[in-house]
């Protein structure tokens, strides 16, 4: 077992704990499969590696949760692969949608003293350029969010995370206007999880359910409080 390949199982673990809140149920071999795209034995027989070395905690037939030590190193692994992301955005000039799969080429080989160094060069940026935490502190990985989908008719937030970070995944949404920080107002919705018609930063838009399942947003009233602390700064 490699180190690369124990980091990137540790993070996808993380990420399918953490993305729409803590969950009370481990993460089952079905889902870590899928996310990892690898096959279920595969996976599983990683899950037991992990498991020797007490980085997660593994029962077979129902799932692996995160140790305390295995969220720890999940941690220093997000955030370095979300620091690397920011150097190939803002410093290198690659689109958003290419930088997770470039990040995850070379993020590994990085010394920390780069990481470290690259981070103060970007001026300590707090998010990664698809809205998710750089943490410090393993419980600031993931952001309080919601799906775009829970939005009631009327409803609006802004964009948080995108939960899937493939090409061409981001590349559509991208064309949507959907990108972190993006001002969305659900104007209607289909019955049957039919189509949801938004309004994005002024331009009408329709995008499938599925879609507003992997497009997160700030809960309504996080988002209320937070307009309220920067009136009052202002």
């Amino acid at each position: 077992m490699t180190d690369r390949a124990a980091r990137e199982h540790l993070k996808q673990i993380f990420k399918l704990e953490e993305r729409e809140g803590p969950r009370e149920g481990p993460v089952t071999m079905s889902e870590l499969a899928n996310a990892m795209e690898h096959t279920a034995p595969a996976v599983t027989d990683m899950a037991k590696k992990l498991a020797e070395r007490g980085l997660v905690d593994y029962v077979p037939y129902r799932g692996v949760r995160l140790t305390a030590e295995g969220r720890r190193e999940a941690t220093r692994a997000l955030r370095r692969h979300r620091i690397v992301e920011r150097f190939l955005t803002d410093m290198l000039g690659f689109p958003w949608q290419d930088a997770h799969e470039m990040a995850t080429q070379f993020e590994h080989e990085l010394p920390e003293k780069v990481e470290e160094r690259l981070y103060r060069a970007l001026k300590k940026p707090e998010m990664c350029p698809h809205g998710f935490p750089i943490p410090k502190l393993p419980e600031e990985s993931f952001p309080s969010v919601i799906t775009l989908s829970l939005l009631e008719e009327g409803q609006a937030s802004e964009v948080a995370t995108v939960l899937q970070e493939g090409h061409d995944i981001l590349s559509f949404i991208d064309s949507l206007g959907l990108r972190p920080g993006a001002r969305v107002e659900v104007l209607q919705r289909m019955p049957f999880d039919g189509p949801i018609v938004l309004l994005v930063d002024g331009v009408e838009r329709t995008i499938g359910h599925n879609l507003a399942d992997i497009v997160t947003v700030y809960p309504i009233a996080q988002l209320q409080e937070a307009m309220v602390r920067e009136a009052k700064k202002a």
